[in-house]
């Protein structure tokens, strides 16, 4: 019975043996399974620093697209800024090309005139048109003579001495008059003042 209990026992290590290695090698397998899973997830997933440094060339690439898209706008504003300025006036000389044109057929008929009455007309005709061109472009005269002085509107050429006390600190002549272009001074008046 010993004997039989023995060879039981020897069967029995023999069976855990042959279990415990199937299980070890089911268990050896799995893990070869799962670090190639995690070897395979380590090498697709990208790391933090390849991350990163994927991260900072897009970030390149948007700094040197936006250096370029503000360089061309740059140069287009200036080209256009030039233009600009190349024909900035050409409103203004459009509207006085007619004036031009009076002031030669003026210059025509002045050889011509044998009174002086006709050409003295033509010439305030000429003189009123241009007034009113100048005017529509926003260009206005300032009245100066018996205003008080103003150094922000007028130049003081000289003093005389006032006539009158009332007339002390005023405007007494007018040398050359004095424009406003959208009522910002563009001539201050030329005056001689009172003192």
């Amino acid at each position: 019975m010993l004997k039989k209990k023995k060879k039981e026992n020897t069967d029995n290590t023999e069976n855990i043996n042959e279990v415990d290695n199937e299980q070890l090698q089911n268990d050896g397998q799995e893990q070869a399974q799962e670090t190639e899973a995690t070897a395979t997830e380590t090498a697709a997933a990208p790391t933090a620093e390849e991350k990163l440094k994927d991260e900072l060339a897009q970030a390149n690439d948007k700094y040197l697209r936006l250096y370029a898209e503000f360089d061309n706008f740059r140069r287009r504003t200036i080209k256009e800024r030039e233009e600009a300025r190349k024909t900035e006036g050409k409103d203004v000389i459009v509207a006085l090309l007619p004036v031009l044109d009076d002031f030669e057929r003026a210059q025509r008929a002045m050889d011509k005139a044998t009174e002086v009455a006709p050409v003295k007309e033509g010439v305030t005709l000429i003189q009123n048109k241009l007034k009113n061109i100048l005017g529509q472009k926003g260009l206005k005269e300032m009245t100066s003579i018996g205003n008080a002085f103003d150094a922000d509107l007028h130049e003081a050429i000289t003093n005389i001495p006032a006539p009158t006390d009332d007339l002390k600190g005023k405007v007494m002549d007018e040398m050359e008059k004095g424009y406003t272009l959208n009522d910002k001074v563009i001539r201050f008046a030329k005056v001689v003042v009172g003192a």
